[in-house]
């Protein structure tokens, strides 16, 4: 598949878009998609780590997470508009 003419970066624009559905950051979504492309899609499954969801952290772990990000206006943030930012970075 060629590349994304609106984001050349994306080597794999369909599954950029799947993991965005699937609730992945933008950085996350293109990191894996790009690695799939670059790599093969079993290669990325086979090494790829786990994680819990974003809804099983607690809020002091997604502050934690928003400032290794170095996000911003997060400090009164609830768990769910915590969760939407670290998403939408």
């Amino acid at each position: 598949m060629p590349a994304d003419p609106d984001n050349p970066q994306l080597k794999k624009p369909d599954m950029y878009e799947s993991l965005r559905d699937d609730g992945a950051s933008k950085e996350k979504a293109a990191r894996i998609s790009n690695a799939a492309a670059r790599d093969g899609e079993q290669q990325v499954g086979r090494r790829g780590g786990s994680s819990p969801s974003y809804e099983e952290w607690t809020v002091p772990q997604l502050k934690d997470r928003a400032k290794e990000l170095d996000l911003h206006g997060y400090s009164d943030m609830t768990k769910d508009e915590l969760i939407d930012l670290l998403r939408d970075h």
